[in-house]
């Protein structure tokens, strides 16, 4: 069994991830730490608590995090595809616990140093809470696992600007002290996000299930794929949830290990995550990029974890 941290910032396919690790048997979560995003961090906090209650684990604890970038100011418009309250614009009550008295980067120093060795990182949005407990204790990079993050685009174009992806893009001064830190990183980027696909047919099939997470998972879609259809695209990418799928059953992806590196200095080209595929720089690899994936084994995957774990809502 995996131990993990998931570092999130909830966002609709953050929520869809996390109720895939804490219905995999494969993985432990040991806590969720939240950042800016989708959204504010006190507003993904909350969120995240919503998560671990109705996972039916209200005793994972949850340490918000920051809520800017590292050097730069946020203008990110995350809340065009998950919605002002980060999920989808539907309406819960408030949860019912609080978050832990530690932020984010306090805690994942501290689970680290109390577990060498045991625990992975799962960052599925902008790396600042991960940059920061390198930056406060850099034992940790020797101490971790691995970090398996959503993140970054290889060979395919950004979805936030151009070049770069929206989580790398958001802070990029994070994301290139992360993939430099000199731990084993996986990437598990647009490459391979962008060709595993949730249409309706499949969300629907989904929802038939009728028990409470995925009659949850049902609601929050709809505004993320009213988005894509307004684009001409029956369907949703699966961004965060791959990243789990990975650490569940990593054959279903194809990975090159390489060196990468991320621009932070150009304008316009900032949050670029850049392959040496040809071996040019000289530099020894320091990530596993998935380059390809086994899209129908992962939406089975996921129909199954999601649809036999939790018992049938009486709605």
């Amino acid at each position: 069994m995996k131990r993990i941290i998931i570092d999130t910032d909830p966002g609709v396919d953050d929520a869809m991830a996390i109720l895939l690790a804490f219905n995999s048997p494969e993985l432990q979560v040991e806590g969720l730490t939240t950042v800016f995003g989708n959204t504010g961090s006190a507003i993904t906090t909350a969120n995240a608590l919503r998560l671990v209650e109705l996972a039916g684990h209200p005793e994972v604890p949850v340490a918000r995090g920051v809520d800017a970038p590292m050097l730069r100011p946020y203008k990110g418009e995350g809340w065009r595809v998950h919605g002002h309250n980060g999920l989808g614009q539907v309406d819960f009550p408030p949860p019912k616990g609080q978050p832990d008295l530690r932020r984010a980067a306090q805690f994942i120093i501290e689970m680290v140093l109390a577990n060498p060795g045991e625990i992975t990182l799962v960052p599925l949005a902008p790396l600042t809470n991960i940059a920061l407990a390198v930056l406060l204790e850099p034992r940790i990079v020797a101490l971790v696992k691995e970090v398996v993050l959503m993140g970054g685009a290889a060979d395919v174009p950004g979805n936030a600007s151009p070049v770069s992806e929206a989580n790398i893009n958001n802070d990029p001064e994070a994301a290139s002290i992360v993939f430099h830190a000199g731990w084993p990183l996986t990437m598990v980027g647009l490459d391979v996000t962008m060709k595993t696909v949730m249409n309706r047919a499949y969300l629907d099939r989904l929802k038939a299930t009728n028990n409470p997470q995925t009659d949850f998972i049902y609601a929050i879609t709809q505004h993320y794929m009213q988005l894509y259809a307004s684009r001409g695209v029956d369907g949703m990418p699966v961004h965060d949830p791959s990243a789990l799928a990975y650490l569940i059953d990593p054959t279903l992806f194809t990975t090159r290990h390489v060196y990468v590196d991320v621009e932070h200095h150009s304008p316009f080209y900032s949050g670029n995550t850049i392959p040496d595929w040809r071996e040019q720089r000289g530099q020894a690899p320091n990530v596993h990029v998935c380059t390809d994936v086994d899209s129908p084994r992962l939406l089975d995957l996921y129909y199954e974890r999601l649809t036999r774990a939790t018992q049938p809502s009486s709605a």
